[in-house]
């Protein structure tokens, strides 16, 4: 989104800020009426219950990339990622980073795959909680926990790429990851707004989602 937001700005002219957060406290805080302009959720919900309260300007949600999620250990480790999630189990996996499964999307994604790889009983009391998946990746690179599940967006990212090793977890394992972005009603920047929504659904803002292991939306508004 960096990078998004960088070439907007140089294309447009205009300044664009990013707050980052977890989707459902950033959801919590629209409801309350937070000054954003636009929301960008993990979790197509989010907006859509906006959406359904009358909180978003009409027709402006877009579901502009499907995320992936990965189990990641530093390069250093001995555990095994390619036994894929049964590797959280080994032992030398003390603490196991995901972001909270109360407000962050992606930290849902990680319980249902844990539960649905058979492993959540096992290592349901290692559990170390990012307050988003951001947070997360940082206590896996800063070595506060041993391994973490994580968005493979951020694994391929310049602050990760090329210092752990990383199993792709299977699609089926946990409900999809359907991120969009949608207009608050409130943005006293509507057709700025408007037009940076426009800016993600460029063909190059789309081979960059895809650079960063995004796949294309099902379907797009």
């Amino acid at each position: 989104m960096k990078e998004i937001a960088g070439r907007f700005e140089k294309q447009t002219g205009n300044k664009v800020k990013l707050v980052f957060g977890s989707s459902g406290n950033f959801f919590a805080q629209l409801q309350n009426g937070a000054p954003f302009d636009v929301f960008l959720s993990a979790d197509v919900e989010y907006p859509k219950k906006l959406e359904s309260e009358g909180l978003t300007e009409p027709g402006s949600l877009y579901e502009y990339a499907r995320g992936k999620i990965v189990l990641w250990v530093p390069g250093n480790s001995q555990i095994d990622v390619n036994k894929g999630l049964r590797a959280v189990a080994d032992p030398r996996v003390r603490r196991l980073a995901v972001a909270n499964p109360a407000h962050a999307p992606y930290g849902r994604a990680a319980e249902a795959a844990l539960k649905n790889s058979g492993v959540w009983q096992e290592v349901s009391n290692k559990l170390v909680l990012g307050e988003n998946i951001s947070q997360t990746a940082q206590f896996a690179n800063s070595g506060n926990a041993d391994a973490a599940i994580l968005a493979l967006s951020l694994v391929l990212g310049p602050a990760m790429k090329d210092k752990g090793k990383y199993f792709l977890v299977p699609q089926e394992m946990y409900p999809p990851l359907q991120q969009a972005a949608v207009i608050v009603k409130t943005s006293e920047h509507k057709s700025l707004a408007s037009q940076f929504i426009q800016f993600l659904k460029l063909p190059e803002t789309r081979s960059l989602f895809a650079q960063y292991g995004f796949q294309e939306p099902e379907k797009a508004r």
